[in-house]
């Protein structure tokens, strides 16, 4: 059944603020995906914090041209789904998993801060560790220069315990 004129303008503004207040945007070809495999990646989006839209590929243009998203354009053929998150990583890592996974999907193109990135910038984003190993490595980076600096002192405070006994056993043979 064909919307009006207001559903169409809701659905666009929508998509443009949800354009402008994401981290990051997907954009796949979903053709071929079942319903049952739709709704497992709905679940999977939803858990990470993210959300799956399908609209019209006019409506998610002009959308996408008022949030000054013009390169996104081209990619707007076919059977275009979006997905968006508020974290910068999740939506790309998600749905390249779940392309593995199922061998039906395809990823055109993304959106990260604003800037429109193309497929291997997305594969890219996809193979980033995520953030908690990040900090991990972070934190373990910066303990490493403390524990070389505990190990030094520690040398050299042996070093002194070691010359203070060596001038007490001379000192007590002296004797």
């Amino acid at each position: 059944m064909p919307k009006s004129r207001a559903e169409k303008e809701s659905i666009v503004q929508e998509m443009k603020e949800k354009f402008e207040s994401s981290q990051s945007a997907v954009l796949a070809d979903y053709r071929g995906l079942n319903v049952a495999e739709a709704t497992k990646l709905r679940r999977r989006l939803r858990e990470a914090g993210c959300e799956f839209k399908i609209a019209k590929n006019t409506l998610v243009s002009l959308a996408a041209g008022q949030a000054g998203l013009d390169g996104l354009k081209p990619f707007l053929e076919g059977q275009v789904a979006i997905a968006f998150g508020e974290d910068p990583v999740a939506p790309a890592k998600i749905l390249s998993g779940f392309i593995q996974e199922i061998k039906k999907m395809e990823i055109k193109a993304g959106v990260l801060e604003g800037q429109v990135i193309d497929v291997r910038g997305v594969k890219e984003l996809a193979e980033l560790p995520s953030r908690e190993v990040l900090l991990a490595k972070i934190l373990g980076g910066m303990q490493t220069p403390l524990y070389g600096f505990a190990g030094v002192l520690q040398g050299t405070l042996r070093s002194l315990v070691y010359a203070l006994e060596a001038v007490r056993q001379v000192r007590a043979e002296e004797a």
